[in-house]
């Protein structure tokens, strides 16, 4: 049994790798990347308006997209983005010149560029740095038991020199929060973060809008890819795998006969999927099954993979 796991283990890492190298030299990679400027950027990093793929994007937009295809920051297409956020969190050079006057923008930069930089590297000595400010807000923010206002106000105001004066700057609901906040918390404090985002109301601002402690009933939807993209980036938590299990349970329970899942027809949103060029049913149930078992493979015990 053991080896009959370890088997069907290994023959779905090559599958996967062979899916990924596809994705990644297929027409909606190649689309992104004739788009892109000189500079190795695309438009603006970050704005309101919604860019329509194929179309226009957004250098975010192109980044979230091609990593889902399968890019990382072994690229040099990537790495010349990262070294440009890099570049612009060091104050050395603009990432561009747009801006929103509600927020104290280059914090709102800040947070923005490393939560991405994180995403791709992990390591990246400059967003750890500031991922280490932020959780030292969110520590003192948690230290009562629970998330408390007041003490995350204090303790933004005592680390800024001002009160907080706009949204992302209380409440750690952004999705940027989350990217950027992996490793650095304590276990006590990264146990009640992880509980305050799966039982917030509006969960993941950029991401999901319904409570991430609830599941869509309706698996074959958008609504249920981008619930899985919060999830994707609370996957990155060392605890994870114990408070994510609910999430494990959803995605088993909607699995096919043949071992497979689908997202549906109207998951084609031009952000999660497509990723094969088709978007038949063929080619829309290999990419679904791709990105579940992605998932899984990050909040599974090793010793549990592929037993289901």
């Amino acid at each position: 049994m053991i080896e009959e796991i370890a088997k069907l283990d290994t023959e779905r890492k090559i599958g996967e790798a062979h899916a990924m190298k596809s994705y990644k030299n297929g027409k909606w990679a190649k689309q992104i990347l004739s788009m892109r400027r000189e500079d190795g950027l695309w438009g603006n990093f970050h704005t309101l308006s919604r860019p329509v793929p194929g179309k226009s994007y957004t250098t975010e937009q192109a980044l979230r997209r091609l990593l889902f295809l399968g890019y990382t920051a072994d690229d040099e297409i990537i790495q010349i983005a990262l070294k440009r956020m890099e570049q612009c969190i060091k104050g050395e050079r603009k990432i561009d010149a747009y801006s929103e006057k509600k927020h104290d923008w280059p914090l709102f930069e800040k947070l923005m560029l490393s939560a991405w930089l994180r995403i791709f590297d992990a390591r990246n000595e400059t967003a750890l740095c500031v991922a280490s400010e932020w959780a030292q807000v969110v520590e003192k923010a948690f230290a009562g038991g629970c998330y408390n206002r007041e003490d995350d106000v204090a303790a933004f105001t005592q680390w800024r020199g001002r009160k907080p004066k706009s949204g992302f700057e209380t409440g750690f609901g952004m999705f940027y929060h989350a990217a950027l906040l992996f490793g650095v918390l304590s276990p006590k404090t990264e146990d009640l973060f992880l509980d305050y985002y799966l039982s917030k109301p509006d969960g993941m601002f950029y991401i999901y809008d319904k409570p991430l402690n609830r599941p869509p009933e309706m698996f074959a939807s958008r609504k249920s890819s981008c619930y899985l993209a919060a999830i994707e980036v609370l996957s990155r938590y060392d605890q994870a795998k114990g408070k994510l299990r609910f999430v494990v349970d959803w995605l088993y329970a909607n699995q096919d006969e043949n071992g497979q899942w689908d997202f549906g027809e109207k998951a084609k949103d031009g952000i999660y999927f497509p990723l094969s060029d088709r978007w038949d049913k063929t080619a829309r149930l290999a990419d679904s099954t791709f990105r579940v078992r992605k998932v899984l493979s990050a909040l599974e015990d090793s010793s549990c993979s592929g037993s289901q």
